[in-house]
């Protein structure tokens, strides 16, 4: 193929690439694992700072020494190639090292959130077979109360203060570690500090490659049940790289990490891209719009990523209005669809304080890592979640099939390239629906999500297809909270749906007919309530109940959510 009849079928298949500026539209790929990409970032520089945590902060060559041996504690425990190590971590020193270790190890890290609930650990125990579990001290009630099928063999709890100075370690025992309840005796505990602290045969690296599996992100998948989406090496270096080049992540950047480890954004994009790309990640373990804004006024990072209600906060934070925010080079907004006057209220504030940056909207899913596509830095169209990354392709077809629609017509988003999941975790079938071979030869992932594509290449979201509620930028299932209210002996139906709310975007919302419908009243809504706080974690718990004697039903039998949220919220279709 000559070099010009090749641009020419660029120019085709992917008119974006007209509009990317000085992004490459191809990058080049190493065969490599996470853990040889850090380990060549500490070649290149071991002394740049790696990862700042409340000011306590690790180089990367210490950065590598600390993988080093948390690798060999985690084979001392057992961990081999292959298996899975469970991590129940905020966005902290430990759930990092502990990540890029398994994968030093050939083993696989799981991440859920450390805020699961006892059932939801043991669901996701069985999921992986993990037989170790990462978490912190404080949350090991929930972790020793979830029954799975194989037992734990052992408890790694880490403490917040782990890496903190000696005088911000009083402060934050004083403040909370004096009130946590003593520990009972378990033999399956080990105490991270001791651990890493103790002699243990050093580890081999374990020979693997790009297309061995690195992770396990648990999303909602097409059914809108949890599942786990199994990433690989390949995919995750692969969208970490695409990122960096979209955003000009490069050494000697910092980027505020406030998307949680457990979140392909935060894991991809805030840790993984910013070490890959040799920069600094600043860890910052629980969202709180104060914090951030003093680490903001602080840290002074040049990057800035996050969901909507944080950019609302900041916007009206009265400190950051009399703050220099020149240091900010790039923001982008992610988990959730990004409000225009949030967008306009936050750029005004960057503008009105001697910066110039514009809150970059993208689209992505845990299925390809992450984002995958996103606004250019210099220009902006209103509505779009903007052009593919470099090598990754998208195209709108009818819902369910590989038949292309006309340019500006709705339809399925469809996305190949290299940051595609390897598949779902043992679910071949839920595996077969998403990931599709089209004509052309390639593997497509089928994303569940409505949207178009006019003429220049730029991308609109219009609606998703699978059945989800973003709140907080957290992904929330119904039909999982569902399962659990039908388990109330007093619930004889439930549909859960999300409706708008002006803090968090989407509230959880259950309507539910009861058993006995006298029983309709306060005192039962809230002992509902408290039933899902029991079995849930709290993003995923309604906020309240609505109670009616009967629930709407499809032609098939089935309850009609989309009639019920159009009942809750006043809507009604024509």
């Amino acid at each position: 193929m000559s070099a010009t009849h090749g641009a020419a079928t660029l120019a085709v298949e992917r008119p974006w690439l007209r509009h990317y500026g000085a992004v490459p539209a191809r990058l080049s790929y190493p065969d490599a694992t996470l853990y040889t990409m850090v380990a060549a970032s500490a070649a290149r520089a071991p002394t740049a700072i790696a990862w700042d945590f409340f000011d306590t902060r690790a180089s990367y060559r210490a950065l590598l020494a600390q993988i080093d041996r948390c690798a060999d504690a985690l084979a001392t425990l057992g961990l081999r190639a292959g298996q899975r190590l469970l991590i129940a971590m905020p966005t902290t020193p430990q759930g990092v090292i502990a990540f890029y270790a398994a994968n030093k190890l050939g083993a696989v890290a799981a991440l859920i959130h450390p805020l699961s609930s006892s059932e939801e650990i043991g669901q996701a125990l069985d999921a992986t077979g993990a037989r170790i579990v990462l978490t912190l001290d404080a949350l090991y009630p929930h972790i020793a109360a979830a029954q799975p099928r194989l037992p734990l063999q052992h408890i790694v709890l880490a403490r917040i203060g782990d890496y903190l100075s000696p005088l911000k370690r009083l402060v934050f025992w004083w403040r909370k570690g004096r009130m946590m309840a003593t520990l009972p005796p378990d033999p399956r505990i080990r105490h991270w500090r001791a651990l890493l602290h103790e002699l243990h045969l050093p580890q081999p690296m374990a020979k693997r490659n790009g297309h061995d599996p690195a992770a396990i992100l648990f999303s909602g998948g097409t059914t809108g049940l949890p599942k786990g989406i199994v990433l690989s090496n390949a995919a995750i270096i692969a969208e970490g790289m695409q990122a960096a080049a979209w955003g000009r992540i490069d050494a000697g950047d910092s980027i505020l990490a406030i998307l949680p480890i457990f979140h392909g954004f935060g894991l991809g994009v805030c840790v993984n891209a910013a070490l890959m790309a040799g920069g600094t990640t600043i860890l910052v373990p629980q969202f709180d719009a104060a914090q951030v804004a003093r680490l903001l006024r602080r840290k002074r990072p040049s990057l800035l990523v996050g969901v909507p209600t944080l950019f609302e906060a900041l916007s009206r934070d009265p400190t950051l209005a009399r703050t220099d925010l020149s240091f900010l080079r790039a923001a982008f907004c992610g988990a959730d669809t990004l409000p225009r006057p949030v967008k306009e209220r936050f750029e005004a504030l960057v503008r009105d304080n001697g910066g110039n940056v514009r809150l970059m909207e993208g689209y992505g899913l845990t299925e390809a890592v992450t984002a995958i596509m996103a606004m250019p830095m210099d220009s902006y169209r209103e509505g779009s979640i903007g052009l593919p990354f470099p090598d990754m392709l998208a195209k709108i077809c009818v819902a369910g099939t590989d038949t292309p629609v006309p340019i500006c017509e709705e339809g399925e988003i469809c996305i190949a390239g290299p940051a595609l999941m390897l598949g779902y975790l043992d679910d071949p079938e839920a595996t077969a629906a998403t990931l599709r071979r089209h004509g052309d030869g390639r593997l497509w992932l089928h994303s569940g999500d409505l949207g178009r594509q006019d003429a220049d290449g730029y991308f609109y979201f219009s609606v998703r297809l699978k059945r989800m509620i973003k709140s907080s930028g957290f992904n929330v299932y119904p039909a999982q909270v569902e399962a659990v209210l039908l388990r109330h002996p007093l619930v004889a139906q439930a549909c859960v749906i999300g409706v708008p709310d002006p803090a968090q975007i989407e509230r959880v919302q259950a309507v539910v007919v009861l058993a006995e419908p006298q029983r309709a009243n306060e005192q039962t809504a809230q002992a509902l309530i408290a039933w899902c706080r029991e079995h849930l974690i709290k993003w995923s718990c309604p906020r309240d109940i609505i109670f009616r004697d009967s629930l709407p039903k499809t032609r098939v039998g089935k309850i009609d959510y989309r009639a019920v949220h159009d009942d809750v919220t006043g809507q009604r279709q024509t």
